[in-house]
């Protein structure tokens, strides 16, 4: 195997995902959890509310999407570290459990089943009589979303007065098609698959994401996994109905995104070992839109990349993924050079997160939500950040919105 083949299968090792469910650089005091549960297809870590010695006040919290098994010492700092979100419910002597999964790339139904196993021993094993508080973290919302669903619809009591998500997909999730199509780009080994790809093409990607690259014939649209999970969810009323409905968006809402142009270079590989000349552009709309030119040295290959009919996503409201940013550290890392335009871009837009108004129109996309009546919701209630913040980035500002909310 020649070096150059070598470093750009190696680049398949990147995954993308937010901070709070990525190691940070940084230790951070993570305690003992007082007690622990094994639950199908995923586990939970409980922490007793301070002066407490069992579960109450409790508030079941979800994690969000990655590649592998969630790591719960990770969600935990990444929930605490930026702001002490875990600390400050415990000091309201409220019991927080860290919901996690075996595969976080898989179905949402799959952990769904250990979110309502969660939940409903939750409820069998309070030390009081106090109703619960149930959400997640991006994926994590859509999971105790649709758990709590159908609880209602088996006639299951989950005794939850409130459900919350932070910068949830709702209304889909935007992974640029260009980087999409990367990942399959990305030699591999006979019989062997890419990190990157299996995460793309993972069946929670592809339930979130709102377009998905066809990796066998290049075709791109909403994934057929994507359509029978909004109507499964439809099936089940699309929400709980017994719960209060609240959540909070990483993105804006006066209709400000990020200064990111369409249809501009956002990243090009310009070194000579690792996919050289190849060039991601920010989505623009209309039909034949270039979004990516691919090339790779071995075996060699190249291939453009359109789309038809997409608004300017990389640049609307909501919460952000350092998409381009993450691509070229990987190149960087094995000895590649980068001309890096973009780094951040929009992953899970505003509109998205409240679920209000539809993505995949441009002036919906960019629409001031402080503006609209709220009743466009979905939602009871909801808050967006003041500020474009990174996506499920924990922040004094939508931390406390959603505390005074909590259940007494």
């Amino acid at each position: 195997m020649t070096t150059e083949q070598n470093t750009e299968q190696q680049i398949g090792g990147l995954t993308l995902a937010a901070p709070v469910t990525s190691p940070t650089p940084l230790p951070y005091p993570v305690p003992e959890p007082d007690r622990k549960w094994d639950l199908r297809n995923g586990f939970a870590w409980i922490y007793y509310g301070e002066g407490s010695s069992g579960i109450e006040r409790p508030v079941v919290m979800a994690d969000g999407f990655n590649l592998g098994k969630s790591d719960l010492s990770v969600l935990y700092a990444g929930l605490d570290r930026d702001y002490p979100l875990i600390t400050k419910l415990r000091q309201q002597g409220r019991t927080v459990i860290l919901l996690g999964f075996q595969e976080r790339t898989a179905s949402i139904y799959d952990n769904a089943a250990a979110a309502k196993e969660a939940i409903l021993r939750t409820v069998d094993e309070r030390a009081d009589d106090s109703l619960l508080a149930v959400g997640g973290f991006s994926m994590g919302g859509l999971v105790t979303r649709y758990a709590l669903a159908e609880l209602e619809t088996q006639r299951v009591d989950h005794q939850t007065a409130l459900y919350f998500s932070y910068d949830t997909p709702h209304r889909g999730a935007v992974i640029p098609i260009g980087i999409q199509a990367f990942a399959h780009f990305i030699p591999t080994l006979p019989g062997k698959e890419n990190d990157f790809a299996r995460q793309i093409d993972s069946p929670a990607a592809r339930q979130m994401l709102y377009r998905h690259y066809g990796s066998e014939d290049g075709s791109v649209g909403e994934d057929l996994l994507r359509t029978e999970f909004l109507r499964k969810l439809e099936e089940l009323g699309g929400w709980p109905r017994i719960p209060r409905l609240i959540a909070v968006a990483n993105g804006t809402g006066d209709g400000t995104g990020l200064n990111v142009a369409p249809g501009q270079m956002a990243l090009k590989s310009t070194g000579a070992i690792a996919f050289p000349g190849s060039t991601f552009h920010t989505q623009a709309t209309g039909d034949g839109v270039t979004v990516a030119e691919l090339r790779r040295l071995l075996p060699p290959a190249s291939k453009t990349v359109k789309t038809d009919g997409l608004p300017e996503f990389d640049g609307a409201p909501g919460g952000t993924l350092d998409s381009y940013g993450i691509i070229a550290k990987a190149l960087e890392d094995k000895g590649g050079k980068t001309d890096l335009r973009h780094p951040t871009v929009c992953f899970v837009p505003s509109v998205s997160a409240v679920a209000i108004r539809d993505i995949g129109n441009q002036d919906d996309l960019y629409t001031k939500i402080d503006v609209l009546s709220p009743d466009e919701s979905e939602l009871d209630e909801f808050l967006c950040s003041s500020t474009t913040t990174g996506h499920t980035q924990i922040t004094a500002e939508l931390c406390d919105w959603i505390m005074e909310r909590l259940p007494n």
